[in-house]
């Protein structure tokens, strides 16, 4: 039986949900802050170390700045909102993505709660905030190739990533019918099992998170050999 110890995910569909249902694609990205909340609580209960989920990428900047500003809202109220139950229930929180670039306050969340959840060991959640993995792959070669006597290899470029220390996923989740990576995680998930989900965000369940984990356990990888 395969273990697990991280689990990344796209999270689409939101605004598309949340047309359908209020015609507001803001609607749908309050909604998913509920399925967040379930999947690291089932997370926890699994015992899986890692969970990196896709909050905004790089990419996201091209949408109307009216949707931008909500997403940043939701995303500093949640995190002020949840601090609190994070510390007590053990979540480490990090950031992976650039952080130049990002609102101010927002910069001063992101180092209070990564300060205050540091040695929390329950699990280690990582938010992809203005992550783009082309963007994440050329700055850790140009980090690697200005080091002097520093050789270019697998060791010292996956230690300019900012999965830096992370294990590489053995699962990656994307909702919302879409079959595609979006410039995610594309160096880390070589050998990631993929599932797609047609559900959007705000209806994928516990007990659709849990079938992906019961059936990735049976799954035979080969990585290569037969």
């Amino acid at each position: 039986m395969n273990s697990i110890n991280h689990v990344a995910i796209i999270m689409d569909g939101n605004g598309r949900w949340g047309l359908e249902k209020k015609g507001s694609r803001n609607y749908g990205h309050l909604k998913g802050i509920k399925t967040v909340e379930t999947v690291i609580e089932s997370s926890i209960i699994q015992n899986i170390p890692y969970l990196t989920l896709y909050t905004f990428s790089t990419e996201n900047w091209k949408r109307p700045d009216s949707e931008i500003n909500f997403l940043f809202d939701l995303i500093r109220k949640s995190l002020k909102k949840k601090l609190n139950k994070m510390i007590k229930e053990g979540i480490k929180v990090s950031i992976l993505g650039q952080k130049k670039g990002l609102p101010k306050d927002i910069l001063k969340i992101i180092k209070s709660i990564e300060k205050k959840t540091i040695n929390n060991n329950k699990i280690h959640l990582n938010l992809a905030l203005n992550y783009g993995s082309k963007e994440e792959i050329i700055n850790a070669c140009k980090k690697v190739a200005s080091k002097k006597n520093k050789q270019i290899n697998f060791i010292n470029f996956e230690n300019e990533l900012y999965t830096k220390n992370i294990p590489d996923p053995e699962i990656l989740i994307r909702t919302g019918g879409t079959r595609r990576l979006s410039n995610f995680l594309l160096w880390q998930i070589a050998y990631t099992e993929i599932f797609f989900i047609d559900k959007m965000w705000p209806d994928f369940n516990k007990k659709d998170f849990n079938k992906i984990l019961f059936k990735f356990r049976k799954i035979k990888r080969n990585f290569g050999k037969i």
